[in-house]
């Protein structure tokens, strides 16, 4: 819902704005109304400035800075009718729907009767307790390395996959860690950490880089972002991508803002 009334209220703001530019515009606009007559490939231009003349003044091609502002003319008004309309009819339906709409009826429900209703639209707040109790497979490879505790209540393979995993958890994002992976070629991986997108219902994959100065663990991990590539699954799009080394520690405060613009706003 909230996802839908952000695109709403940018439709808007984007409206405004060029209805304001629009606006501006007319002074700089001619007398007159184009005309524009075509035969084959023969145009001609012409422009009315009288009331009831069908033929108007002929335009030359030297007039072609006035055919322009003539022919935008016509266009602005057209479009400021139409821009305007369209605003008129987005902010009432944001009213409404502000108002709560029909998602409004389920969550005024007292408790009593709450607890004995299906609401018709799942919540978020019913599709994350579902998505967090939905078992699903984990990596099962070397688990005696999973020693790090987390405020979750599980244990992770790094100090730095422990921290990651506190800061989802302070920032109420839904994760899961190893989270088995199935591939278009049948190969299984395991990102380090499935994220959701609560507001739209998306899914992102977190990967951490924590050994770069090894060869062979990069060269592992730069086959392993080929591989997501080749499924759809790249930065930018719903793969996000954290790293450190000896002389870059774990950038905690950007990763905070990385999770807030992607994953919360």
């Amino acid at each position: 819902m909230q996802e839908m009334l952000k695109l709403i209220s940018d439709r808007v703001e984007q409206l405004k704005k060029a209805i304001k530019k629009a606006g501006n515009e007319q002074k700089l606009f001619p007398d007159g109304q184009l005309r524009v007559s075509s035969s084959g490939d023969n145009i001609r231009y012409y422009n009315i400035l009288k009331s009831g003349d069908v033929t108007g003044k002929y335009l030359s091609k030297k007039d072609m800075k006035q055919i322009s502002l003539l022919a935008q003319k016509s266009y602005n008004k057209k479009f400021l009718s139409a821009a305007e309309k369209e605003v008129r009819l987005l902010e009432t339906l944001l009213g409404k729907i502000s108002d709560g709409g029909a998602d409004k009826v389920y969550e005024e429900l007292v408790y009593s009767r709450k607890i004995l209703v299906t609401p018709y639209i799942q919540t978020d707040e019913m599709y994350v307790k579902e998505w967090k109790e939905k078992k699903y497979k984990k990596c099962c490879y070397r688990v005696e390395e999973k020693r790090y505790d987390t405020k979750a209540g599980e244990k992770v393979r790094s100090k730095s996959e422990a921290i990651l995993a506190d800061m989802f958890y302070e920032m109420k994002i839904p994760y899961r860690y190893e989270e088995e992976l199935l591939l278009k070629n049948r190969q299984v991986r395991y990102p380090d950490f499935t994220l959701l997108k609560v507001k739209t219902r998306e899914v992102y994959y977190l990967e951490h880089f924590g050994l770069l100065e090894d060869d062979e663990y990069r060269r592992h991990n730069l086959k392993k972002l080929d591989e997501y590539r080749d499924n759809d699954i790249y930065p930018g799009k719903n793969l996000l991508i954290t790293y450190e080394t000896k002389d870059s520690p774990l950038d905690i405060k950007g990763i905070r803002k990385m999770l807030k613009e992607v994953i919360l706003s």
